[in-house]
């Protein structure tokens, strides 16, 4: 490949981290997650039991419908859920002590079935199992899928508590209630510990749709505060029901998600009441439709029934079942969140590095702007020279000709009365030097100092592609190399290493692409594992992972490199945009600079190729 030359520093890629996470896993869609997964799970063995994270749980399940699966159980606070996952988790080296709980009562269990107590936001998974007698004994399993109060219960088969994942205690019910919470009812705050027996979360006060018939709807409506706005009123009144689904009821009904009650009409209370009927009777008899939400390209929320309240400002796809929903929902939302939890001390110590670093660079840069007049200082060191006749020991001022002014004009030049004349011209060429010398080591300190900036930066951008805690490890081992970290205190894990492997892609024609998920794994994709005839990819000045393409020998076709390219901007720091430019260039023209920092390269000799990415292309290509 023949193109233009340059040469360039190089790091790697990035994600933001913040986004506001929606809660719409209701009573009644989590119904339908339980219908769908009651049906085709019934029957199952426990095959394997994982505990990846604090708050999660997995069931390696084996079933005769539909073969091996596994089922997600996350009590995690911002997102509670049940469903089977298809997703790749990385555990734990020592599982958690409720996970050997876990294995100890569930292993080899037949899953029963699985409940939802009415309107409640929680289920209930029935086991059936072996004690240390041999004698079959039943377990239960219970998440609770309420906001901020969620939970992971195992349960003895008299209902006593065998263990949970948070312990909740009278005092905590006491502090709670301390804390501002006085006017809610005592029993709101259950203590949850071993040995105690099991109680459901208190329902609400609030109707059951289900078993509401037409004349108590008309009743409710009829009572209802003209002024009150539709979805408001629905939402107060009849349990179970998420504010979307409140919305979609009120659009259908009056056209318009905010619409009054006395807007609507004798028409539109009718729609309203047929509406509620139908919801009940589709809930009633298990015809959900799961339908995922998405603006921008992003999905923002799901649920159970078609939408029609955004009129086109979002997409609206239905989908044939929800646990791929949820598995596509909530797959990079539930990454990053881990990363962020395991990851918070990395991010923490890069941050801090590189807000001081940035620091240090804008104070350098003042200093270097200062030494732009050093000119001037050798021009009145010459003007003093000239006129020692003029001054004398103890003067503070020199008035004289200014030689270097085109017009000749007179100048007033400071003296230090403590020095003679001609050290006083001395000093103005000395501070010349010295701004002279400063301009020097500054633009070497500047230097070195952006080129330290980028690095952290590319370690920052790392963190986000990281896919568990040996990739932070990794990641921590570099930054201990680099002395950003402290080497590890023990003996043991001072010596101990930690290698990760890049992400596997393979093409459309079957080339292999390899992508680095953080510097070590660059230079090691580069500068060692990568032939010369191979071709590396890279996002043009922008942050991003070394990607190769295996040529083995031969000459790749245009949709391998083209498919490269795109993965190279999909991780990288410019994932968001469009026409994201993208060098490649075969692995000779690529050099490491010695004493260069991790994942910094030069390149010349290079192509760019104009890509916009796509995350469905590297889901496609990504080689489990």
């Amino acid at each position: 490949m023949m193109g233009k030359t340059c040469g360039r520093m190089m790091c790697a890629p990035t994600n933001d981290f913040k986004e506001v996470i929606p809660m719409p896993l209701d009573a009644l869609c989590l119904s339908g997650v339980i219908h769908e997964l009651d049906t085709g799970l019934a029957g199952a063995r426990v095959d394997k039991i994982y505990q990846p994270g604090r708050d999660e749980v997995v069931l390696a399940l084996r079933t005769q419908s539909v073969g091996n699966v596994r089922l997600l159980l996350s009590a995690a606070p911002a997102r509670p859920r049940l469903h089977l996952t298809t997703l790749s988790w990385e555990n734990p080296e020592k599982p958690p002590m409720f996970c050997m709980l876990l294995r100890k009562h569930l292993s080899g269990a037949r899953l029963l079935e699985i409940l939802q107590p009415p309107l409640e936001r929680a289920a209930v998974l029935r086991f059936e199992a072996l004690n240390e007698l041999g004698d079959r004994v039943e377990r239960r399993l219970v998440l609770e899928a309420i906001s901020h109060k969620t939970n992971l219960i195992l349960l003895d088969g008299e209902g006593r508590i065998l263990d949970c994942i948070r312990h909740v205690g009278l005092e905590s019910a006491d502090k709670l209630l301390l804390s501002g919470a006085e006017q809610a009812p005592a029993v709101q705050y259950r203590a949850l510990q071993p040995g105690m027996f099991y109680r459901l979360p208190p329902g609400v006060d609030k109707e059951d749709l289900l078993s509401a018939g037409r004349e108590r709807l008309e009743e409710l409506l009829s009572s209802a505060p003209t002024e009150a706005q539709a979805d408001r009123w629905l939402l107060d009144t009849f349990g179970g029901l998420s504010p979307l689904i409140c919305r979609e009821l009120a659009h259908r009904a009056g056209g318009a998600a905010d619409i009054r009650l006395n807007v609507l009409g004798p028409e539109g209370r009718t729609r309203l009441l047929d509406q509620l009927e139908e919801l009940g009777e589709a809930v009633t008899a298990g015809r959900y439709v799961p339908t995922m939400i998405s603006m921008e390209g992003r999905p923002r929320d799901f649920t159970f029934l078609p939408v029609g309240q955004y009129e086109g400002a979002a997409q609206v796809d239905g989908w044939p079942a929800f646990s791929p929903l949820l598995d596509a929902f909530f797959e990079q939302r539930e990454r990053q969140d881990r990363i962020r939890q395991k990851g918070q001390d990395l991010i923490k110590s890069v941050t801090n590095a590189r807000d001081r670093v940035k620091r240090k660079i804008a104070n350098q840069e003042k200093e270097l702007a200062a030494t732009k007049d050093r000119d001037r200082l050798r021009q009145l060191g010459d003007i003093l020279t000239s006129n020692f006749y003029q001054m004398e020991r103890g003067m503070a001022r020199l008035r004289a000709s200014d030689f270097y002014d085109p017009q000749g004009r007179e100048i007033e030049i400071r003296l230090d009365p403590l020095l003679t004349p001609q050290q006083n011209a001395a000093k103005y060429y000395k501070d010349y030097n010295r701004a002279k010398k400063a301009e020097e080591m500054l633009t070497i300190q500047l230097e070195k100092g952006r080129q330290e900036l980028d690095y952290l930066n590319s370690v920052l951008e790392n963190i986000s592609l990281a896919e568990g805690e040996r990739d932070l490890a990794e990641i921590r081992q570099e930054l201990a190399d680099t002395g950003y970290l402290r080497r590890p205190s023990k003996a043991k894990d001072r010596g101990r290493r930690v290698s990760s492997k890049p992400m596997e892609f393979l093409s459309t024609a079957g080339l292999r692409i390899s992508v680095g998920k953080n510097n070590s794994q660059n230079d090691l994709l580069t500068c060692k594992l990568a032939g010369k005839g191979d071709i590396w990819f890279h996002t043009q000045k922008i942050h991003g992972s070394h990607v190769i393409l295996w040529t083995e020998g031969g000459r790749p076709d245009l949709q391998s490199l083209n498919e490269a390219a795109i993965l190279a901007a999909w991780f990288s720091q410019a994932r968001d945009s469009s026409k994201v430019p993208v060098d490649y260039t075969p692995v000779r023209y690529v050099k490491k600079p010695g004493g260069a920092r991790p994942g910094m390269v030069i390149y010349t000799t290079y192509e760019t190729a104009q890509v916009t990415p796509d995350g469905e292309l590297a889901k496609r290509l990504r080689v489990k």
